[in-house]
């Protein structure tokens, strides 16, 4: 029996395809290993979204080609290269690389199990099977049938509800990597929310490039005004998805992660007002504040729209958690367009944000744009935003205490409130004796960071 091991880097759309990976490989009789010396077959599941992961991908790749080399008991050890680094540099890794067996791409990720079988009597799988090049234009996304063993804890999944993305943001290679925007079907996606369900899974984290555009790929018209107060005349959307997820019976919440700002609309604040299962909590990357900037990130949207588009969420989901993220250090970002994003910041208060600092990457608009901000500028940038977003969490975090909140218990002593996504936000502090993977009803009693301390 082939034992295959497998190390999954990078976000949870990753982690889906490491699943899916898994769930072909127990399907064509292969077994999986955590230690992975004794792996035949090594899989390295890459992330390239910016340099770090990049940076981190590369040295994974590098750590296990010297493992293999320093240790006879994996010489005839055989290394994959899955992923997006697979996918964004498939013509430069054979040549960079030349100790990996194979590189494989995201339309690749349901052919590992026989393209295993055959590289383990082959020594490199692209100079002999053309066919399993990555391909140009990635177009697979999964099916409620595909198989898939989950990684993520008994009682929380992801459910990619899509893959790709048609924005065309200056400083995001995810385009190129994942291909174009397709929705799956909504009665697939309920389908698989039923399993998972009925399996005991409590929580539901619903994920694509861009949450929003759901469905509307498929929609035969021109897509509407992002303030358009009704999405689901012209097909299914994510209001319509909600709606019919809200009805499946069981006791779960669902999550959203990531959604665009531009395609928002009032029928989708509506819906997640009077789906109680749906979490109050959003995942909406912002990005900046600076009508400037918006125009140059090439975000779709401005200034006066987010700030319009943040109160009417606020003002139509009572107990709304908001989640966003900015980037600072972006090329042409003036010591004005900073004041105004950090002014936006301290004003907007939002429960859950963070800082990225920009990243240039090989391949997008912004790669060659003019007026780089210095690196200095960019770290004092970075920290000022840091320090107020922190001095804001702490007061959410005060403003919770004596509150009494519902958790997922994540393990013993901690759990998580609605307004907490697995692997990024904060937690809460529980009685050891509470039951993994169950709601439960806490009294907030203190604060410890960005965690909270139930009472016991």
């Amino acid at each position: 029996m082939i034992k295959v091991g497998l190390v999954s880097l990078g976000c949870a759309k990753n982690l889906i395809d490491s699943e899916i990976m898994i769930g072909h490989l127990h399907a064509a009789g292969m077994s999986m290993t955590a230690d992975e010396r004794e792996a035949d077959v090594l899989i390295v599941n890459t992330c390239s979204f910016i340099d770090m992961a990049k940076r981190e991908s590369i040295g994974t790749v590098q750590d296990a080609v010297e493992a293999r080399g320093e240790d006879k008991k994996r010489k005839k050890q055989k290394i994959i290269v899955a992923g997006c680094l697979s996918q964004r540099f498939s013509k430069e890794l054979p040549g960079l690389m030349p100790e990996v067996d194979a590189f494989i791409g995201l339309d690749q990720i349901t052919q590992v199990a026989p393209i295993i079988e055959r590289l383990m009597g082959r020594t490199r799988l692209e100079e002999e099977d053309p066919e399993n090049l990555v391909t140009k234009q990635p177009r697979y996304i999964p099916d409620y049938d595909t198989p898939r063993f989950r990684l993520t804890p008994k009682h929380s999944a992801y459910v990619k509800i899509a893959e790709g993305c048609n924005h065309t943001c200056s400083f995001c290679i995810i385009p190129k990597i994942r291909g174009r925007h397709r929705s799956r079907s909504q009665e697939s996606v309920v389908r698989e929310v039923e399993q998972l369900v009925a399996s005991g899974v409590r929580e539901i984290n619903l994920i694509s490039q861009d949450l929003t555009y759901f469905g509307m790929d498929k929609w035969t018209e021109a897509r509407p005004n992002p303030r358009s107060p009704v999405d689901s005349s012209r097909g299914e959307s994510l209001a319509t998805l909600l709606r019919a997820l809200n009805e499946i019976p069981g006791d779960f919440w669902i999550r959203l992660l990531y959604t665009h700002p531009a395609h928002w609309s009032d029928e989708l604040i509506q819906t997640i007002a009077e789906c109680p299962k749906v979490a109050r909590y959003v995942d909406i990357p912002l990005q900046h504040i600076s009508d400037r900037m918006l125009s140059i990130m090439q975000r779709e949207t401005t200034g006066d729209y987010i700030r319009a588009l943040i109160g009417r969420m606020r003002a139509g989901i009572p107990g709304l958690a908001i989640r966003t993220t900015f980037i600072v250090g972006f090329p042409g970002e003036t010591k004005e367009d900073f004041a105004e994003l950090l002014q936006f910041i301290k004003e907007t208060k939002f429960e859950r944000a963070g800082v990225f600092r920009y990243s240039s990457e090989e391949g997008t608009k912004a790669y060659k744009l003019e007026g780089r901000v210095h690196h200095k500028t960019c770290e004092s940038r970075w920290n000022q935003a840091m320090r107020e977003l922190q001095v804001i969490a702490e007061a959410f975090n005060a403003s919770q205490v004596e509150r009494r909140l519902r958790v997922l218990v994540e393990k013993p002593g901690v759990g998580r409130t609605e307004m907490d996504a697995p692997e990024i936000d904060g937690t809460v502090m529980v009685d050891a004796a509470l039951p993994v993977g169950e709601f439960a009803e806490v009294t907030i009693a203190d604060w410890r960071g960005y965690d909270l301390v139930a009472a016991r």
